[in-house]
């Protein structure tokens, strides 16, 4: 492969990744930072290193499987191998500047199971006081 079909056939990896979603956050796992690492080979075999946002995530077993069948279906890529690490353990630093700011826009900072404050409303109410006689 040349450098260029290299660059384009890691481009439509990327692309195909991106339609991954955890479905915690209405963000792709690409901008979250949960892809650590993505190598093609000569064969155009796809590996990549990749985290969750939680060991204990619902469908930690489907988005590794989601993963591998979107880089599967770009043309040029003959398979597709992904491995799950905890380390780097993931936090929120980790998302893109555009996923940051979609997350700030929804009024989400960070996965339900990482939100440290929680906001939760407070109503005041003025206590009556009776009117002065005149």
């Amino acid at each position: 492969m040349t450098k260029n079909s290299c660059d384009n056939l890691r481009d439509e990896a990327i692309k195909a990744i991106r339609t991954v979603f955890d479905p915690e956050i209405p963000i792709n796992i690409y901008e979250l930072g949960l892809i650590y690492e993505l190598s093609i080979d000569d064969a155009g075999a796809a590996h990549v290193r990749m985290t969750l946002t939680s060991p204990n995530c619902p469908v930690a077993e489907k988005i590794p499987l989601q993963v591998a069948a979107a880089l599967k279906a770009v043309p040029g890529i003959t398979d597709a191998t992904v491995q799950i690490v905890w380390d780097p353990p993931w936090n929120p630093e980790m998302m893109s500047e555009a996923a940051k700011l979609e997350l700030e826009f929804t009024g989400q900072t960070a996965p339900a199971h990482l939100r440290k404050d929680k906001f939760s409303s407070l109503t005041i109410s003025r206590s009556r006081q009776p009117k002065p006689k005149l």
